[in-house]
């Protein structure tokens, strides 16, 4: 394959659109979660896996936890996707509305299940 034609195929995976969202990872010995937002909930959920198999948390919330209970003590799952209004995102300001979109999403779930002290990881906003 010629590497203009590399170009393009990176090009047009780039502009593709990626399942975005919310997650949580969930410790099923002690109930806590952490509530994340992603740009490409597939490459999380990826990212996810990779650090279970292996054993290795790469996300400073959970590393006491992690410590004591394992990988796999820990489960990924979604909490909610956008729903793609083109199937290309075409321009950084578009890109921008959807992580704007992403970040709301997330703030709500945060809001609903309170992730705080003894129910979860993340830290309240000031």
């Amino acid at each position: 394959m010629d590497k203009q034609r590399k170009k393009q195929l990176a090009d047009a995976y780039a502009q593709t659109f990626r399942a975005m969202g919310v997650y949580q990872i969930r410790n099923a010995e002690n109930g806590k979660v952490l509530v994340r937002s992603s740009m490409d909930l597939d490459g999380a959920r990826n990212r996810f896996e990779f650090m279970r198999q292996m054993n290795n948390n790469t996300l400073p919330e959970l590393k006491a936890d992690w410590d004591r209970y394992g990988g796999k003590a820990f489960e990924f799952s979604e909490l909610d996707r956008i729903k793609p209004k083109e199937e290309t995102v075409t321009d950084r300001a578009e890109l921008k509305k959807y992580q704007e979109e992403v970040d709301a999403l997330a703030e709500l779930w945060v809001e609903k299940l309170q992730p705080f002290g003894e129910r979860g990881y993340n830290r309240p906003q000031s």
